[in-house]
Parts: structure tokens; C-alpha cells; sequence
């Protein structure tokens, strides 16, 4: 088995768009040590975090965080130690179109 150790993911959403943050490739497992979330608006955004089998259509039991709060230019570290299996999505939404999201993890192959 090999371990990489990497950047998953990185992006900036249009708003109240639901986007796919990270896909776990065929035959690999991968564990999600941490996502940052960063608020560049200079207001208040909410964003929400889940890990389904689809971008778009999740389901309520799919959600790490739904609405939370961050306060303008301000960044969130989820350290999260979780282990997700081939074909499942990390999905993401903001509530504005200047927040930004990068997971970091290792794929098992």
C-alpha cells in the first residue's frame, strides 16, 4: 500500500452553489486530516461542508456543517481525522463568492 500525502482539493465556489471539493479516486481510501475554509468578503458568510455520493443532491444525513458561521476575512482549520472510501465527494457551499476551501490528506492505494 502506498501512502501520498497532498493537497486534495482548492476552491473558490460561486455562491449558494453546491461544488464538488474532492473526489476520491478507484481503489483508493483517503484520510481527510484538515479543511480550511477562508471568509475573504468583508461581511459575514455561512458555508457548509458534506460527504455524500453526489455534488448536488445531498442527503440531510450528509452534512459536517450546515449554515455555519465565519466572520468577514476571518479562517476556520477543521481537524477532522476521517476516513472516506473510493467514489465518495467532498461537496461545498458558500453563501458568497469569496470563500475559500482546501482539504489536506493522504490517498491510500
Amino acid at each position: 500500500m502506498a501512502t501520498t500525502y497532498k493537497i486534495l482539493g482548492q476552491s473558490s465556489p460561486a455562491a449558494t452553489s453546491s461544488t464538488a471539493l474532492y473526489t476520491v479516486p478507484a481503489a483508493t481510501s483517503t484520510v481527510i486530516s484538515s479543511i480550511v475554509i477562508c471568509n475573504r468578503m468583508s461581511t459575514t458568510g455561512t458555508f457548509r461542508l458534506s460527504v455524500g455520493t453526489s455534488a448536488s443532491a445531498i442527503d440531510n444525513s450528509e452534512y459536517i456543517a450546515y449554515d455555519s458561521s465565519l466572520s468577514s476575512n476571518d479562517s476556520i482549520a477543521l481537524t477532522l481525522g476521517m476516513t472516506i472510501q473510493s467514489g465518495k465527494i467532498i461537496s461545498v457551499y458558500s453563501s458568497g463568492s469569496m470563500m475559500s476551501f482546501s482539504v489536506f490528506g493522504s490517498e491510500i492505494t
